[in-house]
């Protein structure tokens, strides 16, 4: 079964792509993400305040050195110190297109266009083959306008494409007062993917401790059912490529949000429980599935449930909605 894939114009040879997490950090949980199919590797984010403090201690302590004799050059700062992240994701990027034959994907996660520059070119010269920005920002000022929040995400966006030439994905979040219209103006302002969605890490509440409290908790199959509904109906609407993330679990849930449009499907906490060799279950669960119900490839059901293409496009609306609470009966 041919399930080749083609993402950001990168030819991949399936579609169930590891997301950034602590598993894509070792080179060994990205070699065994090869073995077991992937079709290419989100390498795990190096964050914009990471960058931004080893930035600032670095200019701290060259700022020192400067009031001390000339002679005294064994005070003049061990660049070696200053390798909290920033240096170490570099040579991670080295080491995976070295060790890798599949594309490997660089992260960046911030809120602001501040410094990503600079250290999105040193991610291109350290030989990634796309970058995926993962733009974590939640707004909080009662004053910021949504045009405002918006064009935080374009601006971010500009200023990285055009400091590359490699392919750039924008990660984002659904909470736009128009995601179909926001989505067109990131794909009209370059980005050469839109991923959906990212799951944002809500806080609780201690009740002993009396303090907030965080905690990862990972996503189950049922999340996968709002960006099914985004790429369903961005489908053939934007030029970027689609990838579909949170929620895929199991080789049907990747199939339905094929269906639905995407060109990859994205997996984390699956893996984070069952290792990187699930991956290959996955793979073969939908290859069977395929040619139970007779495809010649993966390619031929890609986007054949998309809102286009569907009998009852209200379906992903308002009409969903409605026929839901219609039909539902209390037990």
């Amino acid at each position: 079964m041919d399930l080749t894939s083609t993402y950001m114009g990168m030819k991949l040879r399936s579609p169930l792509v590891p997301s950034a997490s602590p598993l894509t950090r070792e080179l060994d949980q990205l070699k065994r993400a090869e073995d077991a199919g992937a079709g290419a590797v989100v390498l795990p984010s190096v964050f914009e305040e990471q960058l931004r403090r080893e930035s600032e201690d670095l200019n701290l302590a060259l700022d020192q050195a400067t009031e001390v004799s000339a002679e005294a050059t064994s005070y003049f700062p061990d660049l070696g110190e200053f390798r909290v992240g920033a240096e170490d994701y570099l040579d991670l990027i080295r080491s995976a297109k070295e060790a890798l034959s599949i594309p490997v994907i660089a992260s960046l996660n911030g809120a602001s266009p501040g410094g990503w520059t600079d250290y999105a070119r040193q991610i291109e010269s350290a030989g990634a083959d796309a970058l995926e920005l993962n733009i974590y920002y939640i707004p909080t000022d009662p004053e910021l306008t949504a045009d405002q929040v918006e064009q935080v995400y374009l601006d971010i966006l500009q200023s990285v494409k055009s400091a590359v030439r490699i392919p750039v994905a924008v990660k984002l979040s659904p909470f736009f007062t128009n995601m179909a219209r926001m989505a067109k103006k990131l794909d009209e302002a370059g980005a050469d993917a839109l991923v959906l969605f990212n799951r944002f890490y809500q806080p609780d509440i201690d009740l002993e401790q009396l303090e907030i409290e965080h905690s990862i908790l990972l996503s189950t199959p049922q999340a996968r059912r709002l960006p099914l509904r985004w790429i369903a109906i961005l489908r053939d609407r934007v030029r970027a490529s689609l990838a579909a993330t949170s929620g895929i679990h199991t080789a049907y849930d990747a199939l339905k949000m094929v269906m639905a449009g995407a060109d990859v499907t994205m997996l984390c906490s699956v893996l984070l429980r069952k290792g990187m060799e699930q991956l290959r279950v996955i793979e073969r669960e939908m290859v069977q599935w395929l040619e139970q119900h007779e495809y010649e490839s993966l390619d031929q059901a890609r986007g054949s449930l998309s809102q286009a293409k569907v009998a009852d496009p209200g379906a992903f609306e308002r009409a969903q909605y409605m026929k839901i609470l219609c039909t539902y009966q209390v037990a």
